[in-house]
């Protein structure tokens, strides 16, 4: 904590994005990262930027991430600086015969032959694998967007915690990018979601119902949530490697040794304007529910985990068509309606928190209008493959996405 700088909510961002490295012919996954890794950290030493990029390994080692390494005050200038350090990986990768795949998962991998666990000093990776078999979906096929937001004290943390648990149900509606596992189109278009439930079920204390116990204290959360979630892993963790507050698996979860909440529940999206338009769309209704706009802190707080965690479900079915009928909870969003589509719930709150002079015109609502009127990308994708895809109707449709991660575009 000491000489920390203390960062208002809403004064900064920390963006973090993965991708999967796979052959630029086959779109097989490659676990090259070991390759790759110094390089793109030679190239970002060679940026000039206002906005400097970090790259970093993941549990599996065809799984790369980058983010951006201070707390950004202008989330605008992101897309551009992500889509350049993304332009120079590809550039990279063309001299091994890869590239970088979007999206959150990969779409025909068998994560229990092809995966292959970065090589880690510190046994993290190989504790996680020894308790929970990290050989499979939810732990070896996964890429997701995390969304970092600080708070400088605990009423700011009480406040953005409450205001954060009322978005998260509702981001599948425009983050779901997972429809297709194992060459097939699953039932949900947020697979990865689905599968997110499953990799804890050893530990549930761990995960929780992934959203968040309301609480209004770092000492609450400590008492309530991280201390339980350490006492049920200690028995398979005697070392205490996994004792840290990141083994927390909520979708939403204080990063205490930063002051900031980490959000966990998007989808990497088809190139960083999506990705970003959805993060700045977020944290624009996240910060009109912060200033209870439309509910005060207390009824925020009063909705039931349970209940939320129910229209999480529905959303990681059935996305933006997903039916929300929870009266309070509505009401809490500042919606008059009994029941509504995620998709409407999205308008009406992207509506309302825009009203602002200063959002007029703001640099992600055309991307939120395209994913709106057509919807998520897992929804542009089955409409893409169809119900029951081949395998080479599945390559020519990742390889679209692909080229739309190399040229910075989204998919239409």
């Amino acid at each position: 904590m000491t000489g920390r700088r203390v960062i208002p909510a809403f004064a900064g961002y920390g963006i973090e994005l993965e991708y999967m490295i796979v052959d630029r012919s086959s779109l097989a996954v490659r676990p090259i990262a070991h390759q790759l890794l110094p390089a793109l950290r030679a190239c970002e030493a060679a940026r000039t930027t206002a906005t400097p990029l970090d790259w970093s390994n993941e549990l599996v080692a065809h799984v790369v991430e980058t983010k951006n390494v201070a707390p950004t005050p202008a989330i605008e200038s992101l897309p551009h600086a992500f889509a350049d350090a993304l332009r120079e990986a590809n550039n990279v990768l063309a001299t091994m015969d890869a590239c970088l795949m979007p999206t959150a998962m990969h779409p025909w991998m068998d994560p229990a032959t092809e995966t292959v666990l970065w090589d880690d000093a510190t046994d993290v990776y190989r504790t996680y694998d020894r308790i929970y078999g990290c050989r499979g979906h939810g732990w070896a096929n996964l890429q997701s967007m995390h969304v970092n937001l600080p708070f400088a004290d605990d009423s700011q943390f009480a406040r953005l915690h409450a205001a954060t648990r009322l978005v998260l149900p509702l981001l599948p509606a425009l983050a779901a990018s997972s429809p297709i596992a194992e060459g097939l189109v699953t039932e949900f278009l947020d697979f990865r979601l689905d599968a997110y439930y499953a990799i804890c079920a050893l530990t549930p204390r761990v995960a929780g119902e992934v959203i968040p116990e309301t609480v209004e204290s770092r000492a609450e959360y400590e008492a309530r949530v991280l201390t339980p979630m350490y006492d049920e892993i200690a028995p398979h963790d005697p070392a205490g490697v996994l004792r840290h507050e990141w083994l927390n698996s909520r979708g939403a979860i204080p990063r205490f040794d930063r002051d900031a909440l980490e959000i966990r529940l998007i989808d990497v999206q088809e190139c960083p304007l999506a990705d970003l338009s959805i993060a700045a769309a977020a944290v624009t209704v996240i910060h009109w529910l912060y200033a209870e706009r439309s509910a005060s802190l207390a009824d925020q707080q009063a909705q039931q985990t349970s209940l939320l965690a129910g229209v999480l479900r529905t959303t990681i079915r059935e996305a933006d068509e997903a039916i929300v009928d929870n009266v309070p909870y509505l009401r809490a969003l500042g919606i008059g309606a009994t029941r509504c589509s995620a998709g409407d719930a999205w308008r009406v709150l992207l509506d309302a928190s825009a009203h602002d002079a200063a959002l007029a015109g703001a640099w992600w609502r055309p991307a939120l209008d395209m994913i709106l009127a057509q919807g998520p990308l897992a929804r542009r994708i089955v409409r893409a493959t169809g119900k029951h895809p081949s395998r080479r109707r599945l390559h020519d449709v990742y390889a679209r996405l692909c080229d739309c991660l190399r040229d910075g575009r989204m998919f239409a």
